[in-house]
């Protein structure tokens, strides 16, 4: 199952050391109490691993025995293959793909109602006439629905660099202020 995991930068995770190169097996799978932690929605992992300057995060491939709670888009397995690192822009886009495929799923709460600004780094807006704005160097994320329909239509991947994007200023899906 694709699934995405957040690490300390020396790729641990409470005191396991994962690798790239082989799966990485552990005996079982609780999510509430053991196994290989990972994530459905990209967005969850900063939930774990908040500071994305001191982190790491992945793409996953979760196998094995799998298990779910109720918190967020948690997963649990026993095997788990490292299949790319992500930068902190291809981990909004993989959160881009993740909200086009389950546009009725709840939202991680950093994803904000129609207007918003970046905060560490950057800044995810959704809705029928999503606005975002945010300093130089955030990544602003708008996602335009249907509207009538939770549905996205048009997405943006901004960042803002002091030339074409303006920090303070709010921009649509289009880029426009």
């Amino acid at each position: 199952m694709k699934a995405f995991k957040g690490f300390h930068k020396n790729l641990t995770c409470l005191g396991f050391q994962f690798r790239e190169d082989m799966v990485n097996r552990t005996e079982e799978a609780n999510c509430a109490q053991n196994g290989f932690h990972c994530a459905e929605n990209p967005l969850d992992c900063f939930s774990y691993y908040p500071n994305w300057r001191n982190s790491v995060y992945y793409e996953v491939d979760a196998t094995g025995d799998l298990d779910e709670d109720a918190v967020d888009s948690k997963i649990s397995c026993t095997e788990m293959r490292l299949i790319r690192r992500l930068s902190l822009e291809q981990m909004l886009f993989e959160a881009a793909v993740y909200m086009v495929g389950h546009p009725k799923r709840e939202w991680n709460y950093r994803v904000r109602l129609e207007t918003g600004t970046a905060w560490n780094g950057f800044g995810i807006v959704r809705g029928k006439n999503p606005r975002a704005a945010g300093g130089k160097g955030e990544f602003l994320l708008i996602l335009k629905e249907e509207q009538d329909s939770p549905e996205i239509e048009e997405i943006a991947l901004l960042k803002i660099d002091g030339k074409r994007y303006h920090s303070d200023e709010f921009y649509d899906v289009y880029g426009k202020c």
